[in-house]
């Protein structure tokens, strides 16, 4: 992993402003990787005991709760057996974490861990138009050329976009830990748009698409069709992502104002008409019809107004008086 940039300033100037950084702030707090967390509580309420274990990530079952009660009234030896604690109290017998009081906490931690951060990105509010890209994609560096120029922090981005540990990860400051939560949301954007090109990214567009994740035309004769992001420029820090609607083909801002705020470059410019091409049997027909402007029922023709206004002397067309005193110019010219 690199070691932490001297000049936070310089890094930062590289971040697009218009995003919120606290918008994609992460808590450091919670498990990076493959951790496996396993505790067992072990209580002796009237001579039993209860084994509880709570799993992380790699545990489907979560949370299990095994009891033994103590059925025979002879057997009162085993209160003071010293394999169990006293009648009341708790032991945490812990590996590699703490257990959950109860089940129930037991099962929202192991859920808040088992979400990468990829999950977690895709899910905050405005960010409906990204897809999860697969973690094998991301560990190619093939599929990552040229971006370790553009973003800053790029080893401690990359980490965290993969939930790995960085045994640098202590020496950055509270600042640095700001930028490199931005840098890894630039990052992922980048990588968003070669994704999205391939099969695998195009069937999970495809299932976006067809919830109609992306927006709908607001066009009033284009009946609500869905919409494709797209952006106008594949540089990055060049414009905002825009929807693409494919029956009438013309491109509109987003309604919500955190999807405007989304940089185009993380769709890019080929992706919509890729995806229609790809997917031949999406792509409607063109709508033919046009809103004509109307004045109490009469339609409007512009040719003729401009035919008229240029006869009686109006914007682009000249007076007769002035054509004739032209004409008388050019008469006494010859004359003389």
């Amino acid at each position: 992993a690199a070691g932490p940039v001297d000049d936070p300033a310089r890094a930062l100037s590289r971040i697009d402003s218009r995003h919120d950084r606290s918008r994609v702030a992460r808590p450091r707090d919670r498990a990076r990787g493959v951790s496996k967390r396993v505790g067992f509580e072990l209580t002796s309420p009237s001579g039993g005991f209860e084994m509880e274990k709570s799993g992380a990530r790699g545990d489907s079952g979560g949370a299990m709760r095994f009891s033994t009660r103590a059925g025979l009234d002879g057997d009162k030896n085993d209160k003071n057996d010293d394999r169990f604690p006293a009648s009341g109290s708790k032991k945490y017998l812990d590996h590699d974490s703490d257990s959950s009081d109860d089940g129930s906490s037991g099962n929202s931690s192991a859920d808040e861990d088992e979400q990468s951060w990829i999950s977690w990105f895709c899910s905050l509010k405005g960010n409906e138009f990204f897809c999860e890209v697969d973690e094998e994609y991301i560990q190619d560096d093939f599929n990552l050329s040229g971006l370790s120029s553009m973003v800053p922090y790029y080893d401690y981005a990359l980490d965290l976009i993969l939930d790995v540990e960085s045994p640098n990860d202590d020496m950055l400051t509270e600042q640095q830990h700001e930028l490199v939560e931005s840098a890894a949301e630039m990052l992922y954007g980048l990588i968003h748009a070669r994704y999205i090109l391939t099969s695998r990214g195009m069937v999970a567009m495809l299932e976006k698409y067809k919830q109609c994740h992306f927006g709908r035309c607001p066009r009033v004769y284009c009946n609500n069709h869905p919409c494709l992001p797209v952006g106008t420029s594949d540089v990055f820090r060049t414009a905002t992502v825009k929807i693409f609607c494919p029956k009438c083909e013309d491109i509109y801002f987003p309604r919500s104002k955190y999807q405007g705020n989304i940089d185009g470059a993380y769709y890019g410019t080929t992706f919509p008409h890729l995806f229609l091409m790809t997917y031949g049997y999406l792509k409607p027909q063109r709508c033919a019809t046009n809103y004509v402007p109307r004045i109490f029922g009469f339609k409007i023709r512009e040719k003729q107004l401009l035919a008229e206004s240029t006869k009686s002397g109006g914007p682009g067309g000249r007076s007769a008086g002035g054509a004739e005193a032209k004409e008388g110019g050019k008469a006494d010219n010859a004359g003389a």
